[in-house]
């Protein structure tokens, strides 16, 4: 049974899609890891060995969609996504929690520790990158080509200055917005 690693990307950030991707590695891809320890240019080469070297699925999202739905709801349904497309397979979602989706393992740290999981990682990662470096042309101000959507000290600034845009998660509180400081 072919082995489907898991990973998201954006369950934090302020501002953004949740990007979950599973991957079925066809074939060994030299020099994967967890993709925050790669830089942009290292991921974005891997991105493409993945996708030629691969059976894979996407689920993104939306910011609204996390607003309604919750984050963790959001993953579930990724998790679910990801079952559906890529059938038949085991799964391992890096982590230590299966959002209440039935036949998923989760080992804690297994985007720097299995090839699939650290695959997942990648393609997540890079996918959202893509999409917050398009959105900072839309909304300059905001800088999401530097931070991608993350509580930093710049984005809290704009913030503050500019309010949320539409790609703001509004069901994140955010101190000094939200009426609190």
């Amino acid at each position: 049974m072919w082995l489907c690693g898991i990973d998201e990307a954006g369950r934090g950030p302020l501002a953004g899609e949740l990007v979950v991707a599973g991957v079925v590695l066809l074939d060994d891809i030299d020099g994967l890891m967890d993709s925050k320890k790669l830089s942009a240019k290292k991921r974005e080469e891997l991105y493409s060995k993945i996708v030629q070297n691969s059976h894979y699925h996407i689920a993104v999202y939306s910011a609204s969609d996390i607003d309604s739905l919750g984050i963790s709801k959001c993953i579930a349904n990724a998790l679910e996504e990801i079952k559906t497309n890529l059938p038949e397979c085991e799964y391992l979602f890096d982590g230590n929690s299966t959002f209440g989706v039935s036949d998923i393992t989760t080992m804690v740290k297994a985007d720097s520790k299995v090839a699939q999981v650290s695959a997942a990682s990648i393609l997540a990662k890079v996918t959202r990158d893509r999409m917050l470096i398009e959105y900072d042309k839309t909304y300059p101000q905001y800088g999401f080509a530097k931070h991608k959507g993350y509580a930093t000290k710049a984005h809290y600034e704009a913030l503050w200055e500019y309010g949320r845009s539409p790609i703001h998660r509004k069901s994140f509180f955010i101190k000094g917005l939200d009426g609190l400081f």
